[in-house]
């Protein structure tokens, strides 16, 4: 093993400090990570055959029906005495089933079939583990491998149940090509519809998917689909990780609704909570062996204080064996197309983030502080999901800034295709609530859009779940608060509320998509302003499902507004889709007039005009542009059909003049009073 150590160099490290040399005197970081990854590989070619059969454990693990109808259980519990399995199949009898033990903590027992050669254990019925501890405890658990759960009406606990469907689903459509510009739609299958309930995946695929299509978005990520308990916590507190959620309906739907998306050409990504797992232990991970460990490191380092919540122990071999089949899983048996991997900041860092303001220091992401066991298996993961689908996307959820966070691992970076630009959100919330119109910093706004790591693409989104949760608005209802309930009728004149709501609630967004990144995110119904937060069924709201639902309905309905805002979402990303600005190099900014509150930009060959000023319009007004020729307007904020007042002549065709103007070889003039923007 030491000539694997000794050898290690990182193949493209040059490509990364070419593109960044500050990260020079942290070469020798760079190189450990690296050859702890390589060290990593070697061990499992060594031990596993590679990585492709040491991630498809879900084939082993679990339960397992094999060719002759005999079924096969495994798990892995290395702190358990004894090991029994119950359920329907045996009148729950507790110990007439007992799993042979084996080495390295695994267990394992062979169930013949039946008389009449079917499986002894039925599609659809109930199983659990009984764990023997070496205290003298009796434990009831459901596998971690299990593939269903589900919860009676008026239960707490999740039971597991044994899905070996007769005809299991059958993927038709084939996974889209990469996009090379990525329109995001975010979205939770149980609030997808006006009606107060848990809506279902028949309903996503029905009713949701045609209007992602509308919208021009190539891209879903869907939240809380792997197992939770408890609905309120978003489904980032995971208790089973390879089951999808079953309050939504059965594992068949959500192949269906993927495979329906795949047939529209929209990806389909998961949103993959590999940072921490549920502190439950009779339908989760926690205690699974009657040990505090087992899956996780031994309390302190093995809790998060703020999350209430287990932490993995990434330097386990079968930790990584479940985390990475758990991936593959995903992949393999429903075909996402990727993944966002949410809460990295809290795995690269000892610290979790907690506490801890990032300055940018390049100090802050190496040494001590850093946590090499998961930022490995960030690189590891990453590693085989690009080897096995050269096609994957994988988004990375820090808050940090971690440098080279989106570079391959081959130049020492972590892998990733995209960040989310978290940043951009907090801005726009802060501007909202603590300025005046006439107050805000144009430079501030293009600083916070512009600035990002060099060479690593960003997802850039003015709001995403997290602003919409209860205790924080949406845009809109910064915007237009109450006003919303009353005044978004079409069929009356629009208050000045509305109206700067409707404006900005536009601009906002377009500034975003079009200067803040190499991706655009968007979460469901914040397209056409869904009044009110998000707040699921809980104690402190009588469990109301009143704002655990999307108000699709008020974009149906032709007097009121929201369809306004619904058709420029719209209508920008179709434009998107024609220029490609997303796929472009980034901006170049022209102008951030701070008194006349105008920014001004090109990308792919479109310029973009914003005139943030609260009361001002500007007639003949001389902006800088690249290519001479001449300009049409192509989206304009100010149409009648997006709620504008129809100020602009969409005929009028803008010629250069040849007058070098704000570091641009031309300059245009220009009438603005919303935003415009035009191309070639």
């Amino acid at each position: 093993m030491s000539q694997v150590q000794d050898n290690v160099t990182i193949p493209e490290f040059s490509c990364l400090l070419q593109m960044d040399p500050y990260l020079k005197p942290y070469e020798q970081d760079f190189r450990r990570r690296y050859e702890l990854l390589q060290k990593q590989l070697f061990l499992l070619e060594e031990a596993e055959g590679g990585f492709d059969q040491f991630t498809r454990s879900y084939n082993t693990f679990g339960v397992q029906r094999r060719p002759d109808n005999s079924l096969y259980f495994k798990e892995w519990a290395p702190a358990a005495e004894a090991l029994f399995l119950t359920g329907d199949f045996n009148g729950w009898d507790k110990f007439s089933h007992r799993y042979t033990k084996k080495e390295f903590g695994k267990w394992e027992l062979i169930l013949p079939p039946k008389h009449d050669n079917s499986p002894a254990v039925d599609h659809n019925s109930k199983l659990k583990v009984v764990v023997h501890t070496k205290e003298g405890q009796r434990l009831y658990r459901i596998s971690p491998w299990a593939k269903y759960v589900t919860k009676e009406e008026k239960a707490i606990i999740y039971d597991w149940v044994h899905w070996d469907p007769p005809q299991p689903y059958i993927h038709i459509h084939p996974r889209p090509k990469k996009p090379t510009s990525l329109r995001i739609y975010e979205a939770h299958v149980g609030i997808g519809s006006p009606e107060g309930k848990i809506a279902s995946y028949n309903n996503f695929t029905t009713n949701v998917l045609p209007r992602i299509k509308d919208l021009g978005y190539n891209c879903i990520q869907l939240m809380a689909i792997m197992e939770h308990a408890y609905y309120a916590s978003f489904g980032y507190q995971i208790t089973s990780f390879f089951a999808a959620s079953s309050r939504y309906g059965t594992p068949d739907e959500l192949k269906q609704l993927i495979d329906v998306a795949h047939s529209m050409g929209i990806l389909v990504l998961l949103d993959v909570v590999h940072s921490h797992a549920s502190k439950n232990t009779e339908d989760g991970l926690n205690r699974f062996d009657g040990s505090d460990s087992c899956f996780f490191h031994s309390p302190p380092r093995g809790e998060h204080s703020l999350w209430d919540s287990r932490l993995f122990d990434y330097s386990s071999w079968e930790v990584l064996r479940f985390l990475l089949s758990n991936l593959r899983w995903w992949m393999e048996e429903y075909r996402f197309d990727g993944f966002r991997f949410d809460g990295i900041t809290s795995m690269l860092y000892h610290h979790h983030g907690i506490g801890t303001g990032f300055t940018g220091d390049y100090s802050e992401y190496f040494g001590l502080q850093v946590d090499e066991d998961s930022l490995v298996y960030l690189m590891l993961a990453n590693h085989v999901l690009h080897t096995l689908y050269p096609d994957c996307i994988t988004v990375a959820e820090d808050v940090s800034g971690m440098p080279a966070l989106c570079r391959k691992v081959e130049e020492g970076g972590l892998g990733f295709d995209y960040r989310l630009a978290m940043a951009v959100p907090d801005k726009w919330i802060q501007i909202l609530k603590e300025l005046k119109d006439e107050e805000w910093n144009i430079g501030n706004i293009v600083h916070t859009l512009t600035n990002r790591r060099y060479g690593e693409k960003c997802i850039a989104y003015a709001e995403s779940h997290d602003q919409a949760l209860v205790g924080d608005k949406s845009l809109a209802f910064w915007l237009m608060d109450k006003e919303m309930y009353t005044n978004m009728s079409s069929l009356i004149p629009m208050t000045a509320i509305i109206d700067r709501g409707m404006q900005l609630h536009k601009m906002i967004r377009l500034i975003t998509h079009g200067l803040g990144g190499e991706g655009y995110l968007n979460f469901m119904g914040n397209e056409f302003g869904h009044p009110e937060w998000l707040d699921f069924p809980r104690e402190g709201n009588n469990q109301s499902y009143h704002y655990a639902r999307r108000q699709f309905n008020l974009v149906d309905m032709d007097h009121l507004r929201y369809g306004q805002l619904y058709a420029f979402d719209r209508d920008m990303n179709r434009t998107e889709d024609k220029y490609g600005w997303l796929a472009a190099p980034p901006a170049f900014v022209s102008a951030k007039h701070e008194e006349d509150k105008v920014i001004v930009f090109d990308r792919a060959n479109v310029l973009f005009i914003f005139n943030f000023h609260p009361n001002k319009s500007f007639q003949d007004y001389r902006v800088a542009v690249e290519a001479p020729g001449k300009y049409k307007i192509k989206l304009d904020s100010d149409a009648v059909q997006y709620g504008g007042h129809g100020r602009l002549d969409h005929n009028t065709e803008f010629f250069t003049y040849p007058e070098p103007f704000n570091g641009r070889s031309n300059s245009i003039k220009v009438n603005t009073y919303g935003i415009t923007f035009c191309d070639l």
